[in-house]
């Protein structure tokens, strides 16, 4: 039996079945490709759901995991000092609007404290009453309990119902209907400056300095999630920087680590404040290995020319796109390395025939594709990329 009939077979045999998986085993990766058990080269615009910004193989990150795993200090829990964690938090408030950071495991864990904070903040002043939290059409924050309960689409929430009470859906991008939910029983305000999972759907500026001003109004708490849309995908270090606005929580998690489990929560002084020792925690929360890790990308993400490079890749990628001349192709949209086609029939087809091509392609949503490789992408990838789809959507039904 060959090693991918062998790992298939195992997998079906002894994994849960919540991915629908191809018929390929990865296993190595080099700059922004990967390479399956028979040979085959894709190039990855997947990138581990937003997660692998600096693609495979990178050196530097390898040494830095390296070094600290050669001290024998992997894990120690959140219960004692690290200098990597220290530093990793230093690092983020000093390039964000935070004066605290905390760290966790997953992009659905940061949202689920996040929430946590911002009920606590609402304890200790003494409004214990205000416990409603808004989130909008097409968010994604999250599977686990409570951040399913903020995303609000049937087919993730039905299954798994009753969802945490108080949530309060608004639509997306419309400042009347946010108005409308937003009120004086409203703890947090939770937002995606750019949906990923929705269909990579753009936050206008002038929506969210409307949340700004709502949250103000009604002493609630602003919550953006980054977790795929931040920490350089943009071409500014924050996806909701150019709006101006300045959150009171801030979700951070996927690319933050370069491929290891991560997620962050970063605050005003005011928000961690109301957090005293016992009110929330993670065993495996800020592990040395890992703090380092995140400690690099950052670094590498700020070093000069890294963002101008993204938005100059992110705005040809953009352009290529626009090119394409099919009449499946309905809208193209995005910022930076954040990026989506709409397309009149499912995403699904092109994904399947993507393998075929060599690519590593996802959906958003029930009609779109998105494309969020490695930061460190460069323009013969996106050349290549646009190539491929071109002949992909001329064979859909039989055409060209």
């Amino acid at each position: 039996m060959s090693i991918t009939a062998d790992v298939i077979q195992k997998d079906k045999q002894f994994s849960v079945p919540v991915a629908g998986r191809p018929d390929f085993v990865l296993e190595r990766g080099e700059g922004v490709t990967v390479y399956d058990a028979d040979g085959k080269a894709y190039t990855d615009w997947v990138a581990g759901i937003a997660v692998n910004s600096l693609g495979y193989g990178d050196k530097e990150l390898m040494d830095v995991v390296a070094n600290q795993m050669s001290t024998g200090l992997i894990h120690v829990s959140g219960l004692y000092h690290t200098q990597a964690l220290a530093d990793l938090a230093e690092l983020l408030c000093a390039n964000s609007f935070a004066d605290k950071a905390y760290f966790c495991n997953s992009g659905a864990e940061a949202n689920e404290g996040a929430l946590k904070f911002a009920r606590k903040l609402a304890y200790v002043n003494e409004r214990k009453n205000k416990t409603n939290v808004v989130s909008f059409s097409k968010a994604f924050h999250g599977r686990t309990l409570g951040a399913l309960s903020v995303t609000p689409t049937e087919k993730y929430q039905t299954p798994f119902k009753p969802m945490v009470p108080g949530v309060v859906v608004g639509e997306f991008d419309n400042i009347d209907s946010a108005k409308e939910v937003i009120d004086q029983d409203t703890v947090a305000v939770i937002v995606e400056p750019i949906q990923g999972e929705g269909g990579i759907n753009l936050a206008s500026a002038a929506f969210l300095r409307a949340l700004r001003q709502f949250c103000d109004e009604n002493d609630a708490a602003l919550i953006f999630d980054e977790i795929q849309c931040g920490l350089g995908r943009t071409g500014d270090l924050w996806a909701h920087t150019s709006s101006g606005v300045t959150p009171d929580i801030m979700t951070l998690a996927k690319p933050l680590a370069g491929g290891l489990p991560i997620g962050a929560i970063l605050v005003t002084d005011e928000v961690a404040g109301a957090m005293q020792p016992g009110d929330h925690g993670s065993t495996f929360s800020g592990g040395a290995v890992v703090m380092r890790a995140g400690e690099m990308v950052v670094k590498r993400v700020l070093s000069p020319g890294f963002l101008e490079r993204v938005k100059e890749v992110g705005d040809y990628l953009l352009e290529r796109l626009a090119e394409i001349n099919s009449p499946h192709i309905t809208d193209v949209r995005g910022r930076g390395l954040m990026a989506a086609i709409e397309l009149d029939i499912p995403p699904a087809d092109i994904v399947a025939q993507g393998y075929e091509h060599g690519l590593l392609l996802v959906n958003s949503g029930p009609d779109a594709i998105r494309f969020i490789p490695p930061l460190i992408v460069e323009k013969r990838h996106v050349d290549e990329l646009v190539e491929k789809l071109t002949v992909i959507l001329e064979g859909i039904n039989g055409e060209g």
